[in-house]
């Protein structure tokens, strides 16, 4: 199949299809990852975008059934360097290709990612088309023009009704922005008992459980469109101790008087170095977001915890006197592998009061 990537600017790219036959349009952004592209395509936080992966080859250890993060694939595209149908290892059952057909997921391959990249670094996230089929530049021209990008999917990647999962540990009510299945792994195994609701729950629905913590989970899209969330968080701060993750760091930022703002192009990848300011280290981090908290906003109430390494943006913050903190990078992402899983062990032994 024939591979087209045309950007709202103007610039093709033509490479060579894969995945599903098809037309996408979304936002395009680059992933700096070298593995775990099973997991950033089944993330609920890459909803409306599409991915351009810089390692030039992916696919070469395939597709197994443990290791998705949501059931299905929500980015809009895939593009890549080089795929690789002939994997090699013990747990995967399908290649990148079938699972991208399975899921009804357009790819395209052979293109110079890194060119696009760099297009990426110079012009911030643009509006792109993605096909594999035959169409024509007018036709292109017209697919791109009548879609508008949506900044709002947190309101509906996430669970639409009440889930409960039994533990003997603390109550943990979380709010499901698009949750990431190994953020729930990590509560699982810290024995949590975990309740997950739907985005916009009401407060007086969430204290019924009598949560002994909340965690405001990661998700898509633009946090100044999470208003009824906002509104909710404010009221749980004041009596329950909370945890925000990415989309929750940034919620929570505007939920205490707070911006937040858009990077020209996002942090996402597994090699983003962290600074925590408490512990007097340095942390390789799994990162995914477009947005960030602005710092000065938040210095009448919170207290910069983390900072990113390479542009010094904020990435963690704890309330200067409620049990409540957030980090805006991934700690279930295991890039160490469990280098920052310290975050879960603080806010439960937060949520006990040790």
């Amino acid at each position: 199949m024939r591979g087209i990537i045309y950007l709202e600017d103007g610039t093709i790219y033509e490479g060579k299809g894969f995945g599903k036959a098809g037309t996408s349009v979304g936002e395009i952004v680059f992933n700096t990852s070298m593995t775990g592209y099973q997991e950033i395509l089944t993330d609920p936080s890459y909803s409306g975008q599409i991915v351009n992966m810089t390692y030039p080859l992916i696919g070469n250890y395939g597709v197994n059934e443990i290791e998705n993060e949501s059931s299905k694939v929500h980015a809009k595209g895939l593009i890549v360097k080089e795929i690789c149908k002939e994997y090699s290892n013990y747990m995967a059952n399908i290649d990148i290709d079938s699972m991208l057909r399975n899921m009804g997921v357009v790819g395209v391959y052979d293109v110079d990612t890194r060119s696009i990249t760099k297009k990426i670094r110079s012009c911030g996230s643009l509006k792109c088309l993605i096909s594999n089929e035959d169409l024509s530049l007018d036709e292109i021209k017209k697919k791109l023009s009548e879609v508008e990008l949506k900044h709002d999917f947190m309101k509906r990647v996430g669970t639409k009704e009440v889930i409960s999962i039994k533990g003997k540990g603390p109550k943990i009510g979380v709010i499901d922005f698009g949750i990431k299945q190994n953020i729930i792994r990590n509560l699982i195994s810290r024995d949590c008992d975990i309740t997950i609701f739907p985005y916009n729950t009401s407060y007086d629905d969430i204290v019924k459980i009598n949560p002994d913590g909340i965690l405001l989970s990661n998700g898509p899209g633009d946090p100044k469109e999470a208003t009824e969330a906002v509104e909710t968080i404010k009221k749980i701060i004041k009596s329950i101790p909370t945890l925000g993750i990415c989309m929750g760091h940034q919620v929570l930022a505007l939920a205490v008087g707070g911006k937040t703002y858009k990077l020209k192009y996002g942090h996402r990848g597994g090699n983003h170095g962290v600074y925590d300011i408490e512990r007097d280290r340095a942390y390789i981090t799994s990162q995914n977001h477009g947005y960030v908290v602005d710092k000065e906003s938040i210095e009448k109430d919170m207290i910069v915890t983390h900072i990113n390494l390479n542009d010094e943006t904020v990435e963690g913050m704890k309330h200067k006197t409620l049990p409540v903190f957030s980090v805006q990078f991934h700690p279930e992402g295991s890039p160490g592998p469990t280098d920052t899983s310290y975050i879960f062990d603080k806010f439960i032994s937060m949520v006990k009061g040790e």
